[in-house]
């Protein structure tokens, strides 16, 4: 099967991409944190714990299935989710509500942590620009 399912600047994952990038528990721990909001490559070695090469590793692969977008800001990486931009991918941002887990919620309480400490850099005040448009 290789019906499309998310658009990514102005490139299709195939609906297998995104089910690949799905099947590894680190990159699900880290969209169920940029559920969140958009957050630094810092803050996710943060509290995913692993290191920097790891987390990037992880982040590209979901950005190429579409899943996230990214925007540098200075020395810095910043990573937000994809929106929705089918009935699939939508299906996709609902299912990480469902498939929460004790790891989930221990992460989403290192993360309100870390943001209260103020994060890993200073970018953290600006607003995110908004998705590429299919």
């Amino acid at each position: 099967m290789t019906e499309p399912a998310v658009r990514q600047a102005g490139q299709l994952a195939s609906v297998e991409q995104v089910y690949r990038a799905l099947a590894d528990s680190t990159r699900v721990r880290i969209l169920h944190l940029l559920r969140e909001g958009p957050l630094c490559v810092g803050d996710l070695v943060s509290v995913l714990g692993v290191p920097q090469p790891t987390a990037s590793r992880h982040l590209a692969y979901l950005r190429r299935s579409g899943l996230v977008f990214d925007e540098r800001r200075g020395q810095w990486s910043f990573y937000k989710l994809a929106p929705a931009d089918s009935p699939f991918h939508a299906k996709i941002l609902e299912s990480l509500q469902a498939a929460e887990s004790r790891q989930t919620r221990v992460d989403e309480v290192a993360l309100r942590a870390l943001r209260r400490a103020g994060g890993c850099c200073p970018q953290h005040a600006r607003s995110f620009r908004k998705a590429p448009k299919p």
